[in-house]
């Protein structure tokens, strides 16, 4: 009889701690009108001043909240493969509704099925982009670190 309530138990913690995942999974925010071409600019242009003053070459993407490309910047000399990725850690970050330093943080403790989600980069440097608590975008950095890459990107969200 103790087996069958031990076993009862550790089902209800296992439904208890499934059921509090899925709910937390959903507590995303919801999305709000798109980014505007002018927004974007002004979101890149605080990234790409923040990098310039680093010295830093870099690719810059804004795209909309539903990952379409908005606006791009490349800064000369940069790594061809920093176009791409920036453009991916935007998409990443407006479509899965946060940063892209979350799906980095997942696989480092071991959550590999994060890996097999359509879309992710698990790199720092997407940044949804929130107005009013709605995601309207996202912005994408790469070309240093990941760090260094997500410090230009949170500088042109400050920048809007």
């Amino acid at each position: 009889m103790s087996t069958l309530r031990t076993v009862m138990q550790i089902t209800s913690v296992l439904i208890l701690a499934l059921f509090t995942t899925l709910a937390s999974a959903q507590e995303r925010p919801g999305y709000g009108t798109a980014v505007n071409l002018a927004a974007a600019k002004k979101i890149a242009g605080g990234a790409l001043a923040e990098c310039q003053k680093n010295s830093w070459r870099v690719a810059v993407a804004i795209v909309d909240n539903h990952g379409f490309l908005i606006y791009f910047e490349m800064l000369d000399d940069t790594q061809t493969a920093s176009g791409r990725i920036a453009i991916r850690k935007a998409k990443a970050a407006a479509t899965y509704r946060r940063p892209t330093r979350a799906f980095a943080t997942a696989i480092a403790k071991g959550g590999p099925a994060v890996m097999t989600l359509p879309g992710v980069i698990a790199s720092p440097g997407g940044l949804p982009i929130f107005v009013d608590g709605k995601v309207v975008g996202g912005v994408g950095v790469s070309g240093v670190t990941g760090d260094q890459d997500e410090q230009c990107a949170k500088a042109g969200l400050a920048a809007m």
